[in-house]
């Protein structure tokens, strides 16, 4: 009897080890991983800005996707347009409020396969003190070894459209637009 309950034990905890193994942790690249964001000024034109993720991690399921999570920070204040002054007036209390609100975060809730390649990333998006549900269009680029880290390394782009308004910040509206396009590339290696 003890050796069976002996034996039972030692195969649970191995069991336990490998599904908990089965998750690995991706550490985001800063250097190679943005959010670009484009709106409407006025119907006259499209400008974008961008953020670099600041930091983040991806716990990626390869054999089961859909158990993946993902967790990013951003500092909203080290937004970037090529406009020095145009960055200035967006970081103020008009728009996001930098100082009030220096962090925006993406934490991940739900993942669901579209494809071989694609999913839908549902999760909590804060900007400017506001939570909101968004679902990321994602696809997977490419997994490997990188021949620059040679660590192993996993890239995606992701899509998504929001409207500002519901985040709180509608200065200008409707002249400047209130839908936001979206775009990101992400890297990120294995921890």
């Amino acid at each position: 009897m003890k050796k069976w309950i002996r034996f039972l034990i030692i195969s649970l905890s191995f069991l336990f080890a490998c599904l908990a193994s089965a998750s690995e942790t991706y550490t985001i690249d800063p250097n190679h991983s943005y959010v670009l964001w484009h709106i409407s000024h006025f119907d006259f034109s499209h400008p974008s800005g961008k953020w670099l993720v600041a930091e983040g991690t991806i716990n990626l399921d390869k054999d089961k996707p859909q158990n993946s999570k993902v967790n990013v920070l951003i500092h909203v204040n080290d937004m970037i347009t090529g406009i020095p002054e145009l960055d200035k007036h967006l970081k103020s209390s008009s728009f996001f409020d930098t100082e009030k609100y220096p962090q925006a975060t993406f934490v991940s809730d739900k993942v669901t396969l579209t494809g071989k390649n694609t999913a839908d990333v549902h999760g909590i998006l804060t900007v400017h003190g506001v939570s909101k549900p968004i679902t990321l269009n994602v696809k997977l680029n490419k997994m490997g070894m990188s021949p620059i880290t040679n660590k192993e390394t996993v890239g995606f782009a992701a899509t998504t459209n929001l409207k500002r308004s519901d985040f709180g910040i509608s200065a200008y509206l409707p002249g400047l637009g209130d839908q936001v396009q979206i775009n990101i590339e992400a890297e990120a290696f294995k921890s």
